[in-house]
């Protein structure tokens, strides 16, 4: 079955170019030019992944990213013309899975598209195994990619959830940086340790009672992550 794109950018000779791009290798693309209609077909409609401009008129990309998090895991690319390392961070924060800053090349869009494909493939993969964990108060359930404190549902996106998954199923092992951002994020991903530091911190925000005395997820200083309970 052909993988089925969303392309959101107000300027139409971009989108025009993406889709045709795409459509090349056997993609299916629809095509949205602000944030409105983003919504309406993200809402209406099952995408593999969803490419998104971060100017756009009526509501920007990061209200459109935060809004499609309330209802779907999809993966979201942001496109920005902002290449400050705030912006990007920003980006990442709202729930983004990765960002390209324009002006990009066509080859880095299919490439990170590819990407991201393959590890939610995989993910899907892992889900038909049915893992279920419980620790303490957090349960994690793989088959629906869902986390429970306490018997209450924790919206992660999908990369806190990668995150944690890994950690959870590898009890006490301390990952660095580096090797968080290559098993999550794989090796194509160009950008660095602190996206991992942004998903960690928003991570703990979601799960633990005080985020600064964590207790499931915590820090080796001068090493990295590990989980413990």
């Amino acid at each position: 079955m052909s993988k089925r794109i969303l392309v959101v950018d107000d300027e139409k000779l971009i989108v025009k170019g993406i889709r045709f791009s795409l459509e090349q290798d056997g993609m299916q693309v629809d095509c949205a030019y602000d944030g409105e209609e983003a919504l309406e077909k993200a809402k209406e409609n099952k995408y593999n992944a969803i490419l998104l401009d971060l100017m756009l008129p009526k509501i920007d990309g990061l209200e459109v990213c935060q809004q499609i998090r309330e209802f779907s895991n999809v993966p979201i690319i942001m496109l920005t013309a902002k290449g400050e390392d705030m912006d990007k961070i920003l980006g990442l924060e709202y729930g983004a899975d990765d960002y390209i800053t324009k002006p990009f090349n066509i080859l880095e869009v299919k490439a990170r598209l590819k990407a991201i494909m393959r590890r939610t493939r995989h993910e899907e993969e892992n889900q038909d195994k049915g893992k279920s964990i419980q620790v303490g108060d957090l349960r994690l359930d793989c088959e629906s990619r869902r986390v429970f404190i306490a018997g209450k549902e924790i919206n992660l996106t999908a990369k806190e959830f990668d995150v944690l998954e890994l950690l959870v199923f590898n009890p006490n092992k301390v990952y660095s940086r580096e090797n968080l951002l290559n098993i999550v994020w794989g090796y194509e991903y160009p950008g660095d340790v602190r996206t991992v530091d942004v998903h960690i911190r928003r991570l703990r925000e979601k799960i633990e009672a005080n985020p600064s005395e964590p207790k499931y997820v915590h820090t080796k200083w001068g090493v990295g992550y590990y989980f413990s309970a």
